[in-house]
């Protein structure tokens, strides 16, 4: 178990010190073999519950340990609750990690707070938000946003909602045969082309561009863009809607930028063999005027929260402030402003967000419309079930099978 436990601690050390994502701190991580899946599992699980376990170290200890011991309590603590390993065992390890590290001089608290922690009963908060933040390790703010708009029963659905599937999209084959013949477990979406699997493992078909993975959010909001002859998706890396929207458009522009990500839409687009995507370095919040009334169609997704999808992306949640939503509120509008200028009369604009904060979503388009009124909101409804927000959907993850995003569509009526 010792090297299970390192290789846990290696990756979390990357997230917590060095504030790395956690999907590129396992990919920058050699990871024993036999225990690949145990860790990521864990990985994913501490981060997930970074809220919880961050409290009970706050009860057990009279003041806050350093980071390296902080997170060996975290990865024993989650271990022995949300695991249901031995007790002992997750005790031992911890104390050998921690000498392991060159920490010996702390094995002997190590060892006395999971003790305290195995045989003491911790009481939760008394306040109510606080006590909803530990139970579902979630950020406060968020909850009290959610509750305002959705209620407390409501919220406790949305964040507490799980879904484990993956997502297959065959954009040029008949997927439900594919999946038959390999002998996968799949399920039909309500998106053509698009199946839930569990336990498919990528083959080399995946290289050709037989296939892609894209989430059941990523594809729901493709599948709203109208076909048309130009298309510029202004905020488009890793490149999975632009390569979505490919199939249906006679050509994609793709913007991002950082140069490293414009990369990953290139990779994209040469993987699935598709020769009308052309990826730029480009901010989109800088307004190229000789692009002005350019595109039959901008599809705009903001950069947000991203608090829609943080069963999937659980690091989303360790740094979040109320604050960083409000500098994400401006950069939308700003972001939403400038592109709406490529539109041409007639042609559409799209807002999306993987966001579940109205002040992300709904009040954004709001706040456009009323300082645009050259656009207008066109009604969508979406087969992914989702809250109509006065003809814009709202997907919410206890109705959308795990996904919480966004879409409006606007038209440029003038």
């Amino acid at each position: 178990m010792i090297n299970y436990f390192y290789d846990c601690y290696t990756i979390l050390n990357k997230v917590y010190s060095d504030k790395a994502f956690i999907k590129q701190a396992i990919n920058s991580t050699v990871i024993e073999e036999k225990n690949r899946s145990a860790t990521i599992k864990t990985v994913y699980g501490v981060i997930d519950k970074d809220i919880e376990l961050s409290y009970y170290l706050s009860f057990l200890c009279d003041k806050s340990p350093k980071l390296a011991i902080r997170t060996i309590l975290k990865i024993a603590m989650y271990c022995i609750k949300h695991l249901g390993k031995k007790e002992y065992a997750v005790v031992q390890n911890a104390v050998e990690l921690t000498k392991k590290l060159g920490k010996g001089g702390a094995s002997a608290f190590v060892n006395a707070i999971l003790r305290k922690f195995i045989k003491e009963q911790i009481p939760m908060p008394k306040d109510s938000i606080k006590r909803l933040s530990v139970k579902y390790s979630y950020p406060e703010f968020a909850l009290k946003k959610l509750i305002d708009k959705y209620g407390e029963d409501r919220t406790k659905r949305i964040v507490s909602y799980q879904d484990d599937s993956n997502y297959l999209f065959f954009p040029e084959i008949d997927g439900e045969k594919y999946l038959k013949e390999c002998g996968v477990d799949y399920k039909p979406t309500c998106f053509d082309r698009l199946f839930s699997v569990n336990g498919f493992v990528r083959n080399a078909d995946y290289d050709k561009g037989i296939y892609t993975y894209q989430s059941l959010g990523s594809f729901a909001i493709c599948n709203e863009v109208n076909p048309c002859d130009k298309i510029l998706d202004c905020c488009a890396a890793p490149g999975g809607k632009s390569i979505n929207l490919s199939y249906k458009c006679k050509q994609v522009i793709s913007w991002d930028i950082h140069a490293h990500r414009v990369e990953l839409i290139d990779d994209y687009k040469n993987r699935m063999n598709r020769e009308n995507v052309f990826a730029f370095v480009k901010d989109a919040k800088i307004l190229d005027s000789s692009l002005i009334e350019s595109f039959d169609a901008v599809l705009c997704d903001a950069p947000c929260s991203g608090l829609g999808v943080t069963y999937s992306n659980p690091d989303i949640k360790l740094n979040r402030l109320d604050e960083d939503v409000k500098s994400l509120n401006k950069e939308q509008l700003s972001i939403l402003t400038t592109v709406s200028n490529y539109v041409k009369v007639g042609g559409y604009l799209y807002y999306s967000t993987c966001s579940i904060l109205p002040q992300e979503n709904i009040e954004i388009i709001e706040k456009f419309l009323n300082q645009n009124t050259n656009f207008e909101i066109e009604s969508i409804d979406s087969p992914l079930s989702h809250e109509n927000e006065k003809g814009a959907n709202a997907f919410l993850p206890d109705v959308s099978y795990g996904q919480g995003f966004y879409l409006a569509k606007l038209k440029r009526i003038k």
